[in-house]
């Protein structure tokens, strides 16, 4: 049944990415807008091929360990009798755990150097919806294990998840403005621009999948003003493939050895957010707001 699920969501998803990424390219080439580039197109391919291929090969290890703890579960709603409320819950549930999972993406550095291949793209459009982060499939998992707790079964979990990726795809896009009540409480395109914005103001912001009022709750919400500015506060010099994936564990190599950086030092500097440093030579995207807020009321 879960690869009659699987089979349905591949023949859907794909002629739906086809169409709105070949209407989305047309009004970019047509109204001059410059959204996509071959070299950007390309980019997002190598990195998505490269997640997907590592998600398959470990995702019998990612369904081992969420049976492991599904045996444990210590409540569950019956998916037979309570069909709808079963779903639906499980969607909710997974996004607020997604939500977490991200978040930690963006403020441990560790995990950034992994997600950040998402980022790295100063293009919006919705090729970069398949710009993986390579080696997150590697734990995204863990986030996954209170679901099987809950009494959802580990299939249910992997396909919900694979459906609010569809979802997740489709915002990576600057044509559709906003989106009226749903601004509130769904994720959207205006809500997503924001979440890949360098603009001091949006950085680590917007972090839901499906939606966004996690972030309103937790503070991580921010309202799309100002005109975004995409990609990273430092944007990449080169899109070598090598340098594409790698390029943050490099930054934290060259961070770790340092001189004179003091045990603690180090350890912040793969654990600590992204931008900390001892020296302040770099700053957090805290920091940053900071000083932007201190300039701001001069």
């Amino acid at each position: 049944m879960n690869e009659f699920r699987e089979e349905f969501l591949i023949k859907l998803s794909i002629p739906v990415y086809a169409i709105v990424i070949g209407l989305e390219i047309f009004y970019s080439y047509w109204h001059e807008k410059k959204y996509y580039s071959t070299k950007g197109i390309l980019s997002n391919i190598y990195l998505s091929a490269l997640n997907f291929t590592l998600d398959i090969v470990i995702r019998g290890v990612c369904l081992a360990v969420l049976w492991y703890f599904y045996q444990f579960k210590f409540t569950g709603i019956d998916k037979t009798t309570h069909t709808v409320l079963y779903w639906s819950v499980l969607l909710v549930f997974q996004d607020f755990m997604f939500y977490w999972l991200h978040r930690v993406d963006h403020y441990c550095r560790l995990f950034w150097a992994v997600h950040v291949t998402h980022h790295s793209s100063e293009e919006f459009n919705l090729t970069v919806g398949f710009r993986s982060s390579v080696f997150q499939p590697l734990y995204r998992f863990i986030y996954f294990i209170p679901l099987a707790l809950f009494g959802f079964d580990p299939l249910d979990v992997m396909f919900m998840y694979a459906a609010t990726q569809i979802f997740g795809i489709l915002i990576h896009t600057k044509t559709i403005g906003k989106l009226g009540f749903l601004e509130w409480f769904m994720s959207t395109p205006s809500h997503h621009r924001v979440h890949h914005a360098s603009n001091i103001r949006y950085l680590d912001k917007n972090m839901g999948m499906v939606f966004i009022i996690w972030d309103r709750i937790f503070g991580t919400f921010e309202e799309e003003k100002e005109e975004v500015v995409y990609g990273l506060t430092s944007n990449l010099k080169s899109n070598h493939p090598v340098h594409l994936v790698f390029h943050e564990w490099k930054n934290i190599f060259n961070d770790l050895t340092k001189k004179k950086a003091p045990l603690k030092a180090k350890f912040m500097y793969v654990f600590g957010p992204p931008g900390w440093s001892h020296d302040g030579s770099t700053k957090t995207s805290r920091q940053l707001r900071n000083e932007l807020k201190n300039k701001a009321s001069r």
